[in-house]
């Protein structure tokens, strides 16, 4: 019993260190005799019992790794505190295994000591504006040495920039000022154009107004040549038609009448409007005034 009872243990354990089962997107490292002989991928695996082994299990997704916070001294001599995020993957578990004795400590001194680099190439505004150009550098600085480590850096990312307190708000009455400033110039901007819109609006009103005043001058003139052309039009016409009448029989006792009707008409006037009344001596005068008004008619009449 005890005989069978050692046999389902060893049994037990050599079934054990035989069969591996290696997950997904993960890679075990076999050391055969204590030398490195394979990599095994996911599946299930077999090993010789106490002559192989696996030696490190190395996972192949993107690992993040926070880079602990530093202090940087930049180009302008300004401290600043400094700490960000490092993405990276295994791509050859045999050289992660082999390569570096923790490769992740390596990774993250290496990156810590790249950044102090670069931010020390920079001035302290440049570190704000150009925090693309610090993140690949730090990858490609990165990523060359990673190579020899079994490691691809993917990315790093910068968390914060942090100043002292002094620059902080030495920074904070910089921004004020720039912006009251651009406050200021906007203003004035739009008070010149204010006054430019006004100017142009009572130069056209002036335009407009004097044109208008042009345009009724004008239409004045024409309207009053219009007059005068009409005056002349209808007195042209009533003379044609006065002579029209004179040539025509009965004529002459009209104009007669005619004469006689407004010579009496104009004494009559005088008599209403003037106590004293100036009258011929003797009716022959009116009757040589109608004689020689129709010797005016008749000559008129006369072809000429």
């Amino acid at each position: 019993m005890e005989i069978a009872l050692v046999l389902l243990v060893v049994a037990i354990i050599f079934i054990v260190r035989t069969f591996k089962i290696v997950p997904q997107q993960e890679a075990w490292v076999v050391e055969r005799l204590g030398k490195y002989d394979r990599t095994l991928t996911p599946g299930l695996k077999f090993l010789i019992p106490f002559i192989e082994r696996v030696a490190y299990k190395h996972s192949l997704k993107e690992v993040p790794m926070d880079v602990p916070s530093q202090v940087c001294i930049t180009r302008d001599n300004t401290q600043l505190q400094v700490d960000g995020i490092l993405y990276f993957q295994v791509t050859d578990p045999m050289r992660a295994s082999y390569g570096s004795s923790d490769y992740i400590v390596a990774i993250t001194q290496l990156a810590q000591t790249t950044l102090r680099s670069v931010v020390g190439r920079m001035e302290l505004d440049k570190t704000f504006e150009e925090r693309d150009l610090i993140n690949a550098t730090v990858v490609n600085a990165l990523d060359e040495a990673a190579l020899n480590w079994g490691v691809k850096v993917l990315r790093y990312e910068i968390k914060d920039l942090t100043p002292p307190a002094e620059i902080l708000r030495s920074m904070q009455a910089q921004i004020t000022a720039e912006r009251e400033k651009r406050a200021l110039i906007a203003a004035s901007e739009g008070k010149r154009q204010e006054q430019i819109n006004l100017a142009e609006g009572e130069r056209a009103a002036y335009i407009a107004k004097s044109e208008g005043e042009r345009q009724a001058e004008i239409n004045k003139a024409e309207g009053e040549a219009s007059a005068i052309v009409a005056v002349a039009s209808a007195t042209a016409q009533a003379i044609r038609e006065v002579a029209a009448a004179i040539q025509a029989p009965g004529g002459d006792q009209a104009v007669q009448l005619k004469v006689a009707e407004r010579a009496v008409d104009a004494y009559a006037q005088l008599a209403q409007k003037n106590n004293a009344m100036i009258v011929p001596g003797h009716l022959g005068e009116v009757a040589g005034l109608i004689a020689s008004a129709m010797q005016l008619a008749q000559q008129a009449k006369a072809p000429r």
